[in-house]
């Protein structure tokens, strides 16, 4: 069987690195930009540090900005009518994975009509053409959408979550400047930080993991555990530390794929609107201790990774601990809340356990579990 790993034509990283988004587009022959960027960003003149940059170039965009941030099919289908209307030859994201999700799926259906059901594309659709060519810009360090082949777009009518994965989605140009997460408010920073470290123990065990993977989830536990703190208190090296740790957990986790704490996360971001990364900070630990029997020395790894001491003495129950224990402290130490007390109501416990059984990462846990299961695990954090 052979290992498949997709990963940007190109990406540039460090303070400063937009700049080089005109060259990209110059250097690539486009025309015209359409620019997906979430009002908030706009409001506050994220957005406009990128649109400067074009600006100064010469570069003509529009700006398409109808994207909340659990983007929704209406959101995708009125970015495809405005992408039509626009004459662009490229999309440039700029925001979190609201931004860029939505951008994935404008750029799909434009190259795919198709796929115009936007309901089509969730799990693995058969496109046969790749996206209109995206730059992503994040403004968070978290999703690490910029680098996966992965998209997420909300079913409103149907309160669920669509993942979708196709390799025509994603970007030709990553640009990861941490000068672009600076003005992220704590809250922001510490959710979008969980979100990330989820993905790099999620990926780390994952059932499709391998040499390759594990490579990249290790070293990106290693950073996130590092820096998460720092960025959170916007230090620049921990703002720097969480742009590149972010981005290397995307590098792994979009080509092995995830477990239930992604599938128990996306329904509450559904029905409750919960964002994304404080849901699955909540869920992480206590999925942790359910898959840790199937995960063999696994987590002495994670611990280890997180700066826990004396792991190689301590007995596989005990280096599994370490690690849970590790991952909660940082967790209350960023201020996260430890429980869904706040956020789930226990009518829908059926409901989101359904959801979560059927959702597309759920197959990739390490160890099997069932409807009852996951709701005997959202019932523990009530």
């Amino acid at each position: 069987m052979a290992n498949r790993f997709v990963l940007n034509e190109t990406s540039y990283h460090g303070a400063g690195a937009i700049k080089e988004i005109a060259n990209e587009v110059k250097g690539r022959g486009f025309k015209k930009a359409f620019v997906c960027s979430d009002p908030d960003l706009i409001k506050f003149n994220v957005t406009k540090k990128v649109t400067d940059v074009l600006d100064g170039a010469g570069i003509d965009y529009e700006i398409y900005s109808n994207i909340k941030p659990n983007p929704t099919i209406e959101n995708v289908q009125t970015g495809v009518e405005s992408f039509k209307k626009s004459g662009a030859d490229c999309i440039i994201a700029i925001g979190g994975g609201s931004s860029m999700d939505t951008a994935k799926a404008i750029g799909i259906v434009i190259e795919n009509p198709e796929f115009a059901d936007i309901r089509s594309l969730e799990g693995v659709a058969p496109t046969k053409k790749k996206a209109v060519p995206i730059i992503a810009v994040p403004t968070t360090a978290g999703t690490a959408a910029e680098v996966t082949i992965n998209y997420v777009i909300t079913d409103a009518e149907k309160n669920r979550k669509m993942v979708c994965v196709d390799v025509h989605d994603i970007p030709v140009v990553a640009v990861v400047d941490p000068d672009m997460m600076s003005s992220m408010p704590k809250g922001l920073t510490a959710a979008t930080g969980m979100d990330a470290l989820t993905h790099a123990i999620e990926g780390y065990i994952t059932a499709g993991a391998w040499e390759l993977s594990d490579m990249l989830h290790l070293k990106a536990i290693e950073v996130i555990a590092k820096n998460l703190r720092g960025a959170v208190n916007n230090t620049p090296e921990g703002r720097e530390g969480m742009a590149l740790g972010q981005y290397i957990a995307g590098m792994g986790f979009s080509n092995v794929g995830l477990g239930i704490v992604h599938s128990m996360a996306h329904p509450l971001g559904a029905l409750y609107d919960t964002p994304h990364g404080i849901a699955n900070a909540i869920i992480l630990p206590t999925v942790m201790e359910y898959n840790a029997p199937a995960t063999g020395e696994k987590y002495r790894d994670i611990a280890k990774a997180m700066g826990v001491k004396g792991v190689d003495e301590m007995s596989l129950d005990d280096a599994r601990k370490a690690a849970i224990d590790a991952v909660k402290q940082l967790s209350m130490d960023v201020g996260i809340p430890a429980d869904l007390k706040e956020i789930v109501k226990e009518e829908d416990l059926d409901f989101l356990s359904e959801s979560a059984y059927a959702d597309a990462c759920r197959p990739g846990n390490p160890r099997e579990t069932s409807v009852a299961e996951i709701k005997e695990l959202y019932k523990s954090l009530l």
